[in-house]
């Protein structure tokens, strides 16, 4: 059962996606609720896991994964359409790809690795995106506008906190070694 929320959460990263990249793709309600709806699966699939005592390292893997597919591709998307700056989804790649090989061959353990600051930063992510389909439901222009400078804003302050999770996370092993 956990697992297929995160399935449904990974299938919903396309829609989402194209629903940023191209406005006229879903209206603003659509990609609101779809994104709703992946916060929902992501709160809820770790806790019928331990519910159903069926968590594992693997489905870890799979959760994060499909938070990490989810968020940089719609970032992506937002990005595409020129709603944020086109470094964030980058970052995340790179943020993502060293927090798994750190995790598995680095420090060689069997289950993900996390840091506090990724760990944040990774939650947040989801931030700039509810922002952005707010500001794409008309409900106003203010309204509109004052949401999409909220979202831009908010990604390029994370942006920062990726490259400084991305940076602590390369400093992590020095620190490690003391």
């Amino acid at each position: 059962m956990a697992n297929l929320l995160t399935a449904v959460r990974l299938a919903l990263s396309i829609p989402v996606t194209l629903g940023f990249a191209y406005n006229e793709f879903l209206s603003g309600w659509v990609v609101l609720l779809l994104i709703v709806i992946a916060c929902l699966t992501d709160f809820l699939d770790g806790k019928v896991a331990r519910a159903k005592n069926t968590a594992s390292a693997r489905g870890q893997l799979f959760d994060h994964s499909t938070d990490f597919i989810f968020v940089t591709t719609g970032l992506a998307g937002c990005a595409f359409s020129g709603l944020i700056n086109p470094y964030l989804p980058v970052l995340i790649l790179i943020a993502f790809s060293q927090y798994v090989t750190d995790s598995y061959y680095l420090y060689k353990q069997k289950e993900l690795r996390m840091s506090f600051l990724g760990r944040w930063n990774g939650i947040l992510y989801f931030g700039p995106l509810l922002l952005l389909a707010f500001s794409a439901i008309k409900l106003g222009k203010d309204f509109e506008e004052f949401m999409e400078l909220a979202g831009s804003i908010f990604a390029w302050i994370l942006t920062g906190s990726t490259l400084l999770s991305i940076i602590d996370r390369s400093l992590a092993p020095l620190r490690d070694s003391e």
